[in-house]
């Protein structure tokens, strides 16, 4: 959607966009690494570094877009204070979903982390220090806002802002990542392309359209706060 948006202006500098959609997250790598792409937009930082020391291939990050932060839903509690002693907590159990959450718990006061826990670092369900009562659990990131649907009343769930927008939860959002959290910055969706060809002229125009005043008006306005403009 926000690639369509772009589409005129980048007309206007004379560069055709061409969008080829995936349906997972290995073949828009591999495609860019081969030649058949000029750059993607689906990922963060560190799942690119991660797969560049797995696969051999040579991508960077040319700018940071966009970020969705992760939300803290809620089945039948309106607020924070109304959360129960004991209350059970869903998280994705993949690594870095699952650090999110957790650094999500964490910032609200619901779980105590290591001291030195990070993002770069990494955290799981078993490094928490004090989970105060509650019963921290993970599931399988795409089945969390079903989980959470049929969960008891009470249950808090941690979500992705693009689930909770096909799941249509968000009226049920408690609270999310702070625009300047270590999540936030971290996890930051990226345009990628071949190393070497990150300061391209087409490369660049694509960044600074993508960066216009008027697409991030377009992504802060159409979705709700669950994607949200770098800053």
């Amino acid at each position: 959607e926000i690639l369509e948006q772009i589409k005129p202006l980048l007309a206007e500098e004379g560069y055709d966009l061409k969008i080829v959609v995936f349906d997972d997250y290995v073949l828009p790598n591999t495609a860019l690494e081969d030649g058949e792409l000029d750059a993607n937009y689906f990922q963060h930082t560190p799942y690119l570094n991660s797969f560049n020391a797995s696969n051999g291939t040579h991508l960077v990050s040319a700018g940071l877009i966009h970020y969705e932060p992760f939300g803290l839903f809620g089945n039948g509690v309106s607020s924070l204070d109304e959360v129960a002693e004991g209350a059970t907590i869903l998280t994705p159990a993949d690594d870095s979903n699952e650090t999110r959450a957790l650094l999500l718990l964490a910032q609200e006061g619901l779980i105590t982390l290591p001291e030195d826990a990070s993002a770069e670092k990494g955290v799981s369900h078993l490094d928490i220090v004090d989970a105060k009562g509650y019963n921290v659990v993970p599931v399988q990131a795409d089945m969390v806002p079903t989980q959470l649907a049929n969960s008891d009343a009470g249950t808090l769930a941690v979500i992705n802002g693009n689930y909770a927008l096909d799941a249509k939860i968000t009226d049920l959002l408690l609270t999310s990542e702070q625009s300047d959290s270590e999540g936030a910055k971290t996890y930051a969706n990226i345009i990628a392309v071949r190393e070497g060809e990150e300061n391209s002229d087409k490369t660049k125009a694509l960044i600074d359209v993508l960066t216009s005043d008027e697409v991030r008006s377009y992504i802060s306005e159409h979705y709700n706060g669950l994607v949200v403009p770098v800053e």
